[in-house]
């Protein structure tokens, strides 16, 4: 997809004045960040079929006003971000609204794209169908059911990032009810399944973003906190470092070692557990040895 169809993608009346602001910075980072994994015409044929959708009036918005075409290549460049670009995954996220409005069928995906991709999104559609049809997602059991009825773990992948893009796409969003519920959701459902699978950068922003929707001025308590003694943070991290990493070199071992302070879900986490205020929290740092 070249500069110029990129504009033909913006021209479509579908699109309100901030995201045609955005739908060209965005196809650009996802064309940066796959430019290794697709093959030559895929998003040129996405595009059209999308073009084609949209003038149809199949890719509606949805009854909270999310555009799910932003919201695709949001989720794919997450993916390709967070996790790691992969072509038949990029193109089940932005094709399967599209089979879930009926456009066209999983069957026409694997005649386009390849059974591969045609698994995928069965497998999107089949994993919402039962989302749709449970109230209590916050349950243990539901997590392992929507484990075991995926099927593929590339489509729990998929809806975890989708639901962090989701996540990002609604700060200030004037339906504070629809707001709380995604929060919710994300803190019972997604983080606890993006903690199994490893995606630790993922859960944490899907935590800390669930108390900043629902408990704000704690959130901004915390993080103003953090912020005003982050130099004094990396300060210690830093010496603390310095010791175990002279050691370790001194033992021969090959390794990597990281600091960082704890995410503001956890350290909220701590206060409400010691029943006490960020400055009584001393538990603050963590150290990562990744030994070879």
């Amino acid at each position: 997809m070249n500069n110029r169809a990129l504009y033909d993608f913006m021209d479509a009346k579908y699109f309100n004045k901030q995201e045609l602001t955005q739908i060209l910075p965005l196809c650009r980072q996802l064309l940066l960040l796959t430019k290794d994994v697709v093959q030559k015409g895929d998003f040129r044929d996405i595009k059209n079929t999308i073009e084609n959708a949209i003038k149809e009036g199949h890719l509606q918005r949805s009854k909270y006003g999310i555009n799910p075409v932003i919201h695709s290549i949001e989720t794919a460049i997450l993916l390709s971000d967070k996790v790691s670009p992969d072509r038949n995954m990029i193109i089940a996220i932005l094709l399967h609204d599209l089979c879930k409005a009926d456009y066209f069928t999983a069957d026409d995906v694997e005649n386009k794209w390849g059974y591969d991709v045609a698994k995928l999104v069965k497998g999107l559609l089949k994993a919402f169908s039962l989302y749709s049809r449970q109230a209590a997602v916050e349950s243990d059991n539901f997590r392992n059911l929507l484990l075991t009825f995926a099927e593929d773990i590339r489509v729990i992948i998929i809806m975890i990032v989708e639901r962090l893009a989701l996540m990002r796409a609604i700060n200030h969003h004037s339906n504070e009810k629809f707001v709380q519920d995604v929060a919710y959701e994300a803190n019972y459902l997604y983080a606890p399944l993006a903690h199994r699978l490893g995606l630790y950068v993922i859960k944490s922003e899907l935590e800390d973003l669930s108390l900043k929707y629902t408990n704000r001025e704690k959130f901004t308590e915390i993080a103003r906190k953090l912020n005003e003694t982050k130099v004094e943070r990396d300060e210690y991290i830093s010496s603390f470092i310095g010791p175990v990493k002279k050691k370790l070199e001194e033992a021969g071992l090959v390794f990597e070692i990281k600091g960082r302070t704890k995410s503001i879900y956890s350290i909220w986490n701590k206060m409400r557990k010691q029943k006490n205020d960020i400055d009584g929290i001393f538990d603050l740092f963590a150290i990562r040895v990744i030994l070879d």
